[in-house]
Parts: structure tokens; C-alpha cells; sequence
């Protein structure tokens, strides 16, 4: 009988340790591959009510609402990432080319200051460190006078690289242009051959899963809009309790770049407090540096806390899946990961998989 238990539990393991690693490959090397498919049929979906819509009200074709849906997304869409396109690459190129020109004009006043404060400091303790110091010293400001001028270099060639990038880049924005237009198209005889191919209970299990990740995604979205705005309200209260101008409008922008998983809030906080402390202006510095640290704080307290209770997870699972997810897949690992856990203990719950034994909650 134990023998039996092993060997039911062996082949258990391997099913679910094969099925696991042919996930890794599909989602690690076929999704970028079939990415621009993938989004294509994600934005037929939709698009799919507004078509509907359209086609209802103005009793128009199917196929004639769906290219009048899809041309005005994409229309509209292209046009707003032109506008702030332009106007980040202008902003970003004036940064890039006065970067040695802000070193030379403020930072390096500063650290001379900074210096001749430490100077007359060990001049009393010790003037025959003077030397060595101010040796020290000139090396230091020629290293970081190096840094910046290469970093400016460093950021051309960046953007040259990015410019040769584009050909490809425009190859796969058509191919998902392309792909929506037809999907769209022909959304409900895509889906219906889809469906026709499974059996009842896979077709079941099929549209559950679709049913559940659907809902979930919205939940997600659900979630990161209430830390954004928690994230705006915290923004708002410190930056005008320091004497901000235009709190609300820097907020606002602040709160959307946190989103970014990478970057976030300190992707415009820390420059700005660093740069405003090297202009002097300490108390708003260090204003700056303390309402950082308080939506730091507060966004690891809650971001776990909130997304777990929404997608039904504990917050260290979720925190968890979420470090894993972006170790392995990036950005889509942070926001995917959790939603496939969330998942497989639906379908666990449901009795549709057995993974684990569900524990009943006791409080």
C-alpha cells in the first residue's frame, strides 16, 4: 500500500515538474515570439463590447464596426503616445546634452564647499593631511566630471541604439495592428472553432479559467488604481505641507509613474531630492527625502496587503510570487504570477485540479 502511495506520488511530482517546465519554456521563449498575436487577440476582447455596441446602435456591418472600432483605438492611442513621445525625448535629449553643464554649475560648487568645510576641519586636527586630502579631492571631482561626461555619451548611445531598434519595433506594432483588425473581424468564429475543438469537460474547464483570469486581471487593475490613489493622496499632503508648488499636478504625475515597477515613485523623488539638496536648499530636501520614505513604507505595507485580499492570496504569498515573477519574466512575471497562483487555488478549491488539501479558515 505505501509502495502504491510513492510510486502515485512519484508520478504526481513528474506530471506536474514536466508540466511546469514546459510552462517556463512556452511562457520564457514562445511568448515573445507570438507576442504581438497574443496582445492583438487581448485587444479584440476587448473591443469586442464597443463593436458590438456600435453595431447595435448604427445597425452597421460587423466587420464595418470592428475596423471603425479598431482604427479609432489605435488612432487615438498612437496620437497620445505621440504627444508625450515628442515631448519626453525633447525633455530627456535637453537633459542629456546639459548634464556636463549642471555638473560644472552646481554640482561642483557644492562639493568645493562641502570640501573646504572637511579641509578646515582637519586643518585644526591635523595639517599634514591637508595635502593628501586635497589630492583626494581633485581626483574625486575629476572622476565624477568623467562619469558625467561619459554618462551623456553613454545616453546617446543609447538612444542611437533605440533608433536602430525601430524597423523591428515597427514590424511587430503592424503585425499587431494587423492581428486585431482580423481578429476583430472574425472574433466569433476564431473563438467558436476554438471551442468546437475541446471536449465538454476541457470546454468547461476552459471557460472557467477564462471566466476566472478575466476577473481577476480587472481585480488587479482594481487594485494597483487604489494604491495609485492612495499613493497621490500621500503625495498631495506631503508636497504641499513642504511648500510645493503645484502639488497636485506633480502628484498626479508622480502617482502614474508609480505604476512602474522598476522605477516608481523613487524614479522622480530621489533625482529631485538629490538634485534640490545639491542647490542648496536643504529643509526641502530633506522634506522631499521624508515624504519618499513614508510612500515607501506604506506601499510595502499595502501593496501585498491589497492585491493578496483581491485576488484571494496571503499577502507573503503574494509578495512572493511577485519577486519570483519578476525574476524569471520581468514586468509581465510581477503582475502574472500572481494572478496563476490565484488560479491554481480556484481551480484547486473547485475540485477542478488537486494540488493541495484546502485548509478551513478558523478565525
Amino acid at each position: 500500500m505505501e509502495t502504491e502511495k510513492r510510486r502515485a506520488f512519484i508520478i504526481d511530482f513528474m506530471y506536474f515538474a514536466i508540466l511546469a517546465l514546459l510552462c517556463f519554456a512556452v511562457l520564457k521563449y514562445a511568448m515573445p515570439l507570438l507576442a504581438p498575436f497574443i496582445i492583438g487577440f487581448a485587444l479584440a476582447y476587448l473591443l469586442k463590447g464597443p463593436i458590438r455596441l456600435l453595431s447595435g446602435k448604427l445597425r452597421l456591418n460587423g466587420k464595418i464596426s470592428a475596423i471603425v472600432v479598431v482604427l479609432v483605438f489605435f488612432g487615438t492611442i498612437g496620437t497620445l503616445i505621440s504627444l508625450l513621445g515628442v515631448k519626453a525625448f525633447a525633455a530627456s535629449r535637453e537633459l542629456i546634452f546639459n548634464l556636463p553643464q549642471i555638473y560644472a554649475l552646481h554640482v561642483e560648487p557644492v562639493l568645493m564647499g562641502i570640501f573646504d568645510g572637511v579641509e578646515q576641519s582637519v586643518l585644526r586636527m591635523d595639517p599634514a593631511l591637508v595635502a593628501a586630502l586635497e589630492e583626494m579631492f581633485n581626483r574625486l571631482v575629476q572622476s565624477l566630471g568623467q562619469m558625467v561626461s561619459s554618462l551623456s555619451m553613454g545616453a546617446m548611445g543609447t538612444v542611437s541604439d533605440i533608433a536602430s531598434s525601430l524597423p523591428g519595433l515597427f514590424i511587430k506594432l503592424l503585425l499587431l495592428i494587423i492581428s486585431t483588425f482580423f481578429i476583430a473581424i472574425d472574433y466569433d468564429r476564431l473563438t467558436g472553432f476554438v471551442m468546437h475543438q475541446l471536449n465538454g469537460k476541457t470546454r468547461t474547464v476552459f471557460v472557467q479559467i477564462k471566466e476566472y483570469v478575466v476577473g481577476t486581471l480587472f481585480v488587479c487593475i482594481r487594485s494597483y488604481a487604489l494604491i495609485m490613489s492612495i499613493t497621490f493622496v500621500e503625495l498631495v499632503i506631503g508636497l504641499t505641507l513642504i511648500g510645493v508648488d503645484n502639488a497636485l499636478i506633480i502628484a498626479f504625475v508622480i502617482a502614474v509613474f508609480d505604476i512602474l515597477p522598476v522605477l516608481g515613485t523613487g524614479g522622480i523623488m530621489i533625482p529631485w531630492t538629490v538634485i534640490t539638496a545639491l542647490q542648496g536648499n536643504y529643509p526641502l530636501a530633506l522634506g522631499l527625502l521624508l515624504v519618499y520614505l513614508v510612500i515607501t513604507v506604506v506601499r510595502n505595507i499595502i501593496e501585498p496587503k491589497i492585491v493578496g485580499s483581491q485576488i484571494g492570496l496571503h499577502p507573503v504569498i503574494t509578495l512572493a510570487s511577485m519577486f519570483v515573477g519578476l525574476q524569471l519574466f520581468g514586468v509581465v512575471g510581477l503582475f502574472g504570477f500572481p494572478i496563476v497562483l490565484s488560479l491554481l487555488c480556484h481551480l484547486n478549491e473547485t475540485g477542478t485540479i488537486h494540488l493541495f488539501k484546502p485548509v478551513e479558515d478558523t478565525r
